[in-house]
């Protein structure tokens, strides 16, 4: 068995990383370089100042939003799930809106995170609010607080489906005990 020391495994881990910003950089300039050809209308002549506009925005999303990785399998899972939770969501709060009674016990719920800090945790307290009866409110370290329209309702259950769903488009696996309200 080989040993490898520091010095090569920074060298392998630098490389490793630098390619990761550069595969991340290409796919944000080929998508920015998209939206300006779309929004143009292909106009060969607006690319005087599409290249400096793709170019730049190219940085500062590299700057704000650091590389990440994600699972196509999972994305392809996500999207079905999170277009019939819109639908149903909709017209779940639609139907009570419309309700002569207004079935609604309105609480506020404490979801606590297996999901790592950063991109995933944000994407899904932007999801919550796709399920039928919730908005996220706001979330911390340890917590997503969920705004909830019935309190009885299982949402329980659906807030740990859906973040294993955005674990899956993040390729990640979940940790840590099962969650309830705290």
């Amino acid at each position: 068995m080989r040993t490898v020391d520091r010095k090569q495994r920074l060298k392998f881990a630098s490389h490793a990383s630098v390619m990761i910003h550069l595969r991340s950089g290409g796919l944000r300039a080929a998508l920015f370089a998209l939206l300006w050809w779309i929004l143009t209308d292909g106009a060969v002549d607006s690319w005087l100042i599409g290249v400096p506009a793709v170019l730049f925005a190219t940085l500062i999303s590299v700057l704000l939003l650091p590389a990440f990785s994600c699972s196509l399998t999972g994305i392809v899972r996500f999207v079905p799930f999170f277009l019939w939770h819109s639908l149903h969501g909709g017209v779940d709060v639609a139907r009570r809106a419309l309700h002569p009674r207004l079935p609604i016990s309105p609480a506020l719920f404490g979801y606590r995170w297996r999901l790592p800090p950063g991109l995933p945790r944000v994407f899904m307290a932007n999801t919550v609010s796709l399920l039928p009866g919730t908005l996220s409110a706001e979330f911390d370290e340890k917590h997503l607080h969920v705004h909830v329209l019935d309190e009885t309702a299982a949402f329980a259950e659906a807030l740990k489906v859906l973040e294993q769903k955005v674990a899956g488009v993040f390729g990640l696996e979940l940790v840590g005990r099962d969650r309830g309200e705290e």
